[in-house]
């Protein structure tokens, strides 16, 4: 059994394309304001926009990003469906035994059970548990799709998230606050930081749980591979 971190890919060029001025473009048609934007754009102008409550301008743009992280988070993810696309490491067709998941399942750590040894024990033997079914019903000539029932909620999915601008202000609204399951904060507010970072006026103004600890942040990777054809 592998155990890992939950992380998130982002696209290379993810930000790229001129996306602020692109929104700003099409923001000032509603108000027949296109004369007065200025060659640079005005990143003032959008921000107006957004405080004005006007969001439907930024559902022109979209970002995708990869998703490492347990089942039953990618459970959370799904439900958000306006603007949303999804790709997902299926447990219907994918069988562990196979040599490129080096014959055994993989498991996403859950980082509050970490100072915790009986609860850590208790959660390690489940899963190895579950694996040693598992892979005893595929031996039995059981299908993949239905030796699946038994894969603890820690088992590691990919799953790749397209949502349009206004939906990921959404999913960071809602997945970064303190009610969010930990191990979705401990992902999107990572992935928030660095939406502010490279779209601020876009997503300075969503607010996040300061109070959950930075060292258990999931990495956010940039990646030159994943996304390209």
């Amino acid at each position: 059994m592998i155990i890992i971190k939950p992380r998130v890919l982002v696209p290379h060029d993810a930000f790229t394309g001129g996306i602020m001025k692109k929104l700003e473009r099409y923001a000032r048609v509603c108000y027949k304001s296109e004369q007065q934007m200025p060659p640079q754009g005005n990143p003032g102008f959008l921000k107006l926009i957004l405080e004005s409550g006007h969001e439907s301008i930024v559902e022109h743009e979209k970002v995708t990003v990869l998703f490492v992280i347990d089942r039953g988070v990618s459970h959370e993810l799904v439900r958000h469906r306006v603007g949303a696309a999804y790709s997902q490491e299926s447990t219907r067709y994918c069988r562990y035994s196979q040599s490129k998941f080096g014959s055994e399942i993989t498991v996403i750590e859950p980082f509050f059970f970490m100072e915790d040894e009986g609860a850590y024990r208790l959660w390690y033997e489940s899963c190895a548990l579950a694996e040693k079914n598992y892979m005893a019903l595929l031996e039995m000539g059981r299908s993949p799709q239905e030796a699946r029932s038994i894969l603890p909620n820690s088992l590691k999915t990919e799953i790749v998230v397209t949502y349009n601008i206004r939906e990921w202000r959404h999913f960071f609204r809602l997945r970064c606050d303190k009610a969010a399951h930990p191990q979705m904060r401990q992902v999107a507010i990572p992935l928030l930081l660095h939406f502010q970072k490279h779209l601020p006026v876009l997503f300075e103004d969503i607010a996040y749980d300061n109070r959950f600890p930075a060292e258990q942040y999931a990495e956010i990777s940039l990646s030159n591979e994943l996304f390209q054809v």
